[in-house]
């Protein structure tokens, strides 16, 4: 069984109410939803939140909801934590994160991820963004070298792991938790690469106004104008 979970802490700091916020006149926790639904590939889909403001949500947009602890939607708890809670109550070889602030990401792409993660041996799936430019860490070259210039085109990508999608073997999972190791990343790891739009997430307000220009310059190419 494949589970999507679409985390929604009501409580954001940086960008208040942010799964509630709008983009193209739809709320995100909603187009996150309705993605999930249309993408076919989850036996079940589920809200996770600490408040219960997104349970009518949820059911109004054919998905459950799953009701956390209210200490696991302060701004101290992790992922890993809520997600370690929700899979100690519900049964399903691997569960999905769909970000709803990641609005970018399309149908095809949770499809083609599922079905990555599905048909692989890995026990954890991480999204990417391949960035092909130089890129340093701590002053120093990553993916290039100053003995020479070399064409972007020609350089290693850097992997930046996006968060839009994740997805976890279940068993793996709870077993680095019960072992008391790091869950997210544990077991056999793998990575899936999504494009810039899908890999884009919301987290300011600044954000947001991005993804308003984008969403915008998309429609009016689809539309020709």
């Amino acid at each position: 069984m494949n589970i999507a979970i679409i985390p929604a802490r009501m409580g954001s700091q940086r960008l208040a109410r942010k799964n509630l916020r709008e983009l193209g006149g739809v709320p995100l926790i909603v187009r996150a939803i309705r993605k999930c639904v249309a993408a076919g590939c989850f036996d079940e889909i589920w809200v996770n939140s600490e408040h219960p403001d997104f349970e009518p949500i949820a059911g109004a947009e054919g998905a459950f909801f799953h009701r956390r602890p209210s200490e696991l939607g302060s701004n101290t708890a992790t992922s890993e934590q809520y997600i370690a809670e929700f899979l100690g109550k519900h049964e399903c070889e691997r569960v999905y994160q769909v970000h709803s602030i990641a609005p970018f990401v399309t149908v095809e792409d949770l499809r083609r991820f599922v079905a990555f993660a599905t048909e692989s041996d890995y026990d954890c799936v991480l999204s990417t963004e391949d960035i092909q430019i130089e890129c340093l860490y701590r002053g120093e070259p990553v993916n290039f070298t100053y003995a020479e210039k070399t064409n972007s085109q020609d350089l290693l990508p850097v992997q930046r792991v996006s968060w839009s999608i994740t997805g976890w073997r279940r068993s793996a999972y709870l077993g680095a938790i019960e072992a008391g190791k790091c869950a997210t990343y544990a077991g056999k790891v793998g990575y899936f690469a999504l494009n810039k739009l899908a890999s884009h997430v919301i987290k300011t307000e600044a954000d947001l106004r991005f993804a308003e220009a984008l969403l915008t310059i998309s429609q009016e190419l689809e539309s020709g104008d």
